[in-house]
């Protein structure tokens, strides 16, 4: 498996209110790209929600046997007893193939077997990755949400940025391998840290 080491972090458009208020943003951009697999079976942190996002083209099936072993063992080491995990199939409808609180180690492979089980007999040759990433920013149910974005296919992946969906993947960090990127998305970060800002200075 040949991995660019690579991160890039797309940051467009946000206009803050101030320098207090820029630094505010700023210190909350750098805390959620630091969100790391050491942190993320922390103990002391709250429950949290963890979204993925899987590319269901045939482009994630012909790499399914890397991609796969990659997010589940990146999803040890994110996940802790109390996380709530949504993962979707964005084939040409986005899909929910697994939602549910992690409390065990059953869970956590409950959910790693619907992923390794997406059915390549469904697969076509588009992703609604948008329409997953839509559906994820309107579920979030606690403080704090991790996003995982995993696209197999450049040209579904360029259809979203060139369209008006391309505001939600405006803060992500990306990971880049040999034919698929995994992105971190900030989902409606920006909007949290203009109402935590606007809390801070009494307006």
């Amino acid at each position: 498996m040949k991995k660019n080491h690579e991160n890039v972090i797309i940051m467009s458009g946000y206009k803050g209110t101030g320098k207090p208020a820029r630094f505010l943003f700023s210190l909350a951009l750098a805390a959620f790209f630091c969100f790391s697999p050491v942190y993320g079976q922390s103990p002391q942190r709250p429950p949290i929600d963890v979204n993925l996002i899987i590319d269901g083209s045939q482009a994630f099936f012909d790499a399914s046997e890397e991609i796969t072993s990659w997010i589940n063992n990146r999803l040890d080491q994110i996940l802790t007893d109390g996380d709530r995990l949504t993962v979707w199939n964005a084939g040409s409808t986005a899909r929910i193939i697994y939602s549910d609180t992690i409390n065990s180690s059953a869970d956590r492979e409950n959910a790693k077997r619907s992923i390794r089980e997406i059915p390549s007999s469904g697969a076509t040759n588009s992703a609604n990755i948008s329409g997953a990433l839509r559906e994820a920013a309107g579920r979030q149910g606690s403080s704090y949400s991790y996003t995982l974005l995993i696209s197999a296919s450049p040209q579904e992946l360029s259809s979203v940025l060139e369209s008006p969906q391309a505001n939600l993947l405006r803060f992500s960090r990306i990971e880049e391998f040999s034919n698929w990127r995994a992105f971190v998305v900030g989902l409606n970060l920006d909007t949290r840290v203009r109402r935590s800002a606007a809390a801070f200075f009494g307006s």
